[in-house]
């Protein structure tokens, strides 16, 4: 009996030890993922989850599993961004007055990783613990900031709509414009902290009487060119005909006797 107390105790012990050791979240604090990766089997294609079980059996094999712990808390980033308002200085010296349409404002930025794009984020990126996911976090922020910056200082968007921005308002053109580069991140914000406005009013006044000014101008060169246009085909058609004139004389002569003798009758009548 005692030999089998001690068999058993001996088979418990080995069980407890094999769970132990294959127990992959027993590396993973609660609200932290792990990315395992072994020498076995490479990268496993499932984070370990808090509050998920998960047992590996090749975890039993010495030094052959590592896992990265990382944690996805939100990131918050601070940015400021300055331009002016497209062609602004052209649009004021036309009208002659003084103005600035710079503007400029204070943000932040906030996301965090989407825990399903992990694995392919630290696969794709060669990442191996929380302080390379965190240089990642970082230059993805510099990314969108430039994205936003480009948007908002480009020619083709419309004043109104960084007025919108700057008054605290969402962008949900410019918000599927991030997610579209950046589709591993998840609940972005961006949250105005100050900002100063340029006379958005003002502006657009002066933009209107400016493309009325050029389309107008346009027109009169286009008129003119016309009359240019029909001044040259009249000239081109008149030479061609002399030309044929020329041509035809050259080929028979005898006409132009002719012609002269018709214009002697013409004019002794």
């Amino acid at each position: 009996m005692k030999k089998f107390f001690f068999t058993l105790f001996i088979l418990l012990a080995l069980a407890g030890t094999a769970f132990f050791f294959g127990w992959a979240q027993f590396k993973v604090p609660p609200g932290a993922y792990g990315v395992i990766n072994s020498k076995t089997h490479g990268v496993d294609p499932l984070p370990v989850r808090s509050g998920e079980f998960r047992w590996l059996w090749y975890k039993l094999i010495p030094t052959n599993v590592e896992i990265a712990v990382f944690q996805l808390e939100p990131v918050k980033f601070d940015i400021n961004f300055n331009s002016t308002l497209p062609s602004g200085d052209s649009y004021a010296s036309f009208a002659g007055i003084v103005a600035n349409f710079s503007w400029e404002f204070r943000a932040a930025i906030s996301f965090s990783l989407n825990p399903d794009k992990l694995i392919p984020v630290v696969s794709n990126h060669n990442l191996k613990d929380q302080p390379s996911l965190d240089a990642y976090l970082q230059d993805t922020a510099q990314s969108i900031e430039n994205l936003i910056l480009r948007v908002f200082s480009s020619g083709e968007t419309d004043s109104t709509r960084l007025e919108n921005v700057m008054a605290g308002g969402k962008d949900a053109a410019l918000e599927s414009e991030i997610a579209a580069l950046h589709p591993e991140i998840q609940d972005f914000s961006l949250t105005i902290q100050s900002a100063k406005f340029p006379d958005f009013v003002l502006y657009r006044a002066v933009r209107i009487l400016y493309e009325d000014y050029l389309k107008k101008q346009s027109e009169i060169v286009a008129a003119g060119f016309g009359r240019r246009a029909e001044s040259h085909i009249a000239s081109q058609l008149h030479f061609e005909e002399l030309e044929r004139y020329g041509e035809l004389l050259t080929k028979f002569p005898v006409l132009l006797q002719y012609m002269a003798l018709e214009n002697t009758k013409d004019t002794a009548q």
